[in-house]
């Protein structure tokens, strides 16, 4: 902590004066957000919505995702070692499978890895912006958004024609490389991105010198067609595929193990999607056929391990009819979902414990429906109502709900708040088992939670300068516990605790734009998640830190040369470790980035990350990266 308060004092000496000023960017309003069945304003959700644009992602210059998420307020990042690695988000509290992840709308949570998002596998290169909407949408979008929505929009061409690439080399031998091409022509677009990233990374365990690398090779392709003023034709698809070098615990004492563990990953993302509107935009429709498919196989040297695959398809139409000058809309969802997964693997005879093998094959529907009505009664007072209808083959029907509103006191301050109800199925994984170590729980319930937030938004210095605080309580039955051991197979399965789950906290953001150069935003969030433990005491819940927080300075110190300054605090946090949890210690880490313009189609950048080298772990056990240094241009053609 010291390390983050020795930093704001040297950017409060570096700042070239507080006195001058700039209007916020009132461009705010024109972005569109995933918080209702049709896009809206961030004005007019109640929600806390966090925003990452592609000037933020440019000026940062990180590779991963996850490495930008690490400054929304609300959300903690646990990865398992370095680049490449598994890397759980959660939200206020939630578990990682409680957060739904759309990549151009398409849903991307992996049925065979416990309906997580691997977050260690995306990178920033084709990304345009990143929606993060905090608080349960499963009224909206069903069981995964239970705790949240990431929305991940990638970019479309934006000139008649344009060749790009870039090119990065840093610490331990990492490459990173990658060309677009985009195409313009009346009414048509197209952009196709390549990108390769390849790093010998570095050991995990922590004893040991092998290193653990990473590969990755992304394409992406997003094109659109503008048939006529009244409909919209877009399709997008996206292809990962790589490998990825781990560790892991194989003498059973809790501790990684040096070893020449490899993970090769192929994923695929297709979505279709027409918008069509009519009587003058009253009337709007929406149609879009998405999937989604993972395939994963483990490696111990060069013996297979464990082998999944799973899709998803989704079929889904939305109407919106809008009346009384477009005050009011009314929107009703019809989705069809399809899951499917297959599991591959050896068959092991463990004596008296049985045979057990792991080769299975499961799927799923869910027929869905959704009723969503958005008014502003006032110039100052937004309402919003939704309700959602789940039919699934495997459970019981779910329905969630939720109700919001939103009212502007003033130019400068307004109130939100929200109630509502979510729900998250248990995964194949926690009901039919994973390979010979987790053997699933095929009676297990659903996870209910009823939600409530309260924030509040004020401007000062016309503008210039924004504060926002929001509340969150979160109360969770039925939660799933997926470290249960069985004590006549002593293999680890999942249950459902009895009592309540409590998520409780307060997220703080501020957004500082001192004068045409300098800007400093600031993010803080508390976090009380707790869970019933066997014998009904509330105990503190793994990889929640009670306190996180992030600070990140922009100054433009002329018009070609841009430095950023971040810092990201992580609290201490408690961690599972067979039978008594471990606590982790707190951490800062502090990382610099630089981007000049040397011509008007190349720029040069630079960037430090882990600065003063910090020795930290988010996972018990495995090692993290330290102190590196990379060097890239982007060069337009």
């Amino acid at each position: 902590m010291n390390k983050l308060l020795t930093l704001i004092l040297c950017i409060a000496s570096i700042i070239p004066g507080f006195s001058a000023a700039q209007q916020a960017d009132g461009g705010m309003e024109d972005i569109l957000v995933s918080a209702s069945l049709l896009p809206i304003t961030p004005k007019r959700s109640a929600n806390a919505i966090t925003i990452i644009d592609s000037d933020q992602i440019k000026n940062r210059a990180v590779v991963s995702v996850s490495d930008l998420l690490r400054d929304v307020a609300g959300l903690a990042v646990s990865r398992s070692g370095v680049q490449g690695s598994q890397t759980q988000i959660r939200v206020r509290g939630g578990e990682a499978n409680h957060l739904l992840v759309l990549i151009d709308g398409v849903e991307v949570n992996n049925p065979s890895q416990s309906d997580e998002f691997n977050w260690g596998n995306l990178v920033t290169s084709d990304i345009e912006r990143i929606e993060v909407i905090r608080g349960p949408q499963s009224s909206l979008l069903g069981s995964d958004a239970m705790a949240g929505v990431v929305n991940i929009i990638t970019r479309s061409a934006d000139q008649p024609f344009s060749t790009k690439i870039f090119s990065e080399t840093g610490s331990f031998n990492t490459q990173n490389n990658g060309i677009s091409i985009g195409l313009i022509d009346g009414a048509f677009d197209m952009r196709l991105g390549i990108s390769d990233l390849q790093t010998d990374g570095d050991n995990i365990s922590r004893s040991g010198s092998e290193k653990d690398g990473y590969e990755n090779t992304t394409l992406n392709l997003k094109s659109g067609w503008r048939a006529s003023n009244q409909l919209n034709l877009t399709f997008v698809a996206r292809q990962s595929d790589g490998i990825n070098e781990y560790d892991a615990d194989i003498n059973f004492d809790s501790l990684i193990d040096d070893q020449d563990g490899l993970s090769k990953f192929h994923s695929t993302t297709k979505r279709f999607k027409a918008d069509y509107s009519s009587l003058d935009g009253h009337w709007q429709h929406q149609l879009s056929i998405a999937r989604s498919a993972n395939e994963n196989a483990e490696f111990n040297g060069n013996i297979p391990g464990t082998a999944t695959d799973s899709n998803k398809d989704q079929q889904r139409l939305v109407s919106s009819f809008l009346w009384g000058e477009l005050n009011h809309r009314l929107s009703f969802l019809v989705e069809r979902e399809e899951e499917k997964f297959q599991q591959r693997g050896v068959i092991n005879d463990y004596g008296i414990f049985g045979i057990y093998d792991p080769n299975q094959k499961r799927s799923r529907d869910t027929d869905s429906i959704a009723l969503e009505y958005r008014a502003d009664i006032s110039n100052k007072l937004t309402v919003a109502a939704s309700t959602r209808h789940d039919d699934n083959s495997e459970f019981n029907t779910g329905n969630t709900l939720r109700v919001e509103a939103i009212y502007q006191i003033n130019d400068s301050l307004r109130l939100r708040s929200s109630y509502g109800t979510a729900i998250k199925n248990p995964t194949f994984t926690e009901r039919f088992g994973f390979y010979t170590n987790f053997i699933g729980n095929p009676s297990l319930e659903p996870e209910q939670s009823s939600n409530w937030e309260l924030g509040i938004d004020q401007q000062f210095l016309e503008g210039r300068s924004s504060v926002s605080v929001t509340l969150f309580n979160s109360e969770l039955e039925h939660e799933i516990d997926g470290n249960f051991m069985d004590p006549v197979t002593f293999r680890y399965t999942s249950v459902n605790r009895a009592g309540l789950s409590k998520r409780q906290g307060m997220e703080l953001t501020t957004l500082n734009q001192f004068n045409d150069a300098v800007s400093l935003n600031f993010s803080y969030t508390y976090t009380d998640a707790v869970e019933s433990d066997r014998n009904n005491l509330y105990v503190d819940e793994v990889r929640r830190p009670r306190h996180t927080g992030s600070l990140n300075l922009s100054w433009q110190v002329k018009d070609t040369l841009h430095i950023n300054t971040n810092a990201q605090y992580n609290g201490s946090q408690i961690d599972v470790v067979y039978p008594e949890n471990v606590k982790l210690a707190d951490y800062t880490l502090i990382n610099l980035s630089a981007n000049y313009r040397a011509t008007q189609n190349l720029d040069i950048y630079i960037r430090f990350d882990n600065l003063f080298d910090e020795s930290y772990e988010e996972v018990f056990s495995y090692q993290t990266l330290g102190f590196s240094a990379n060097v890239g241009i982007r060069y337009k053609l």
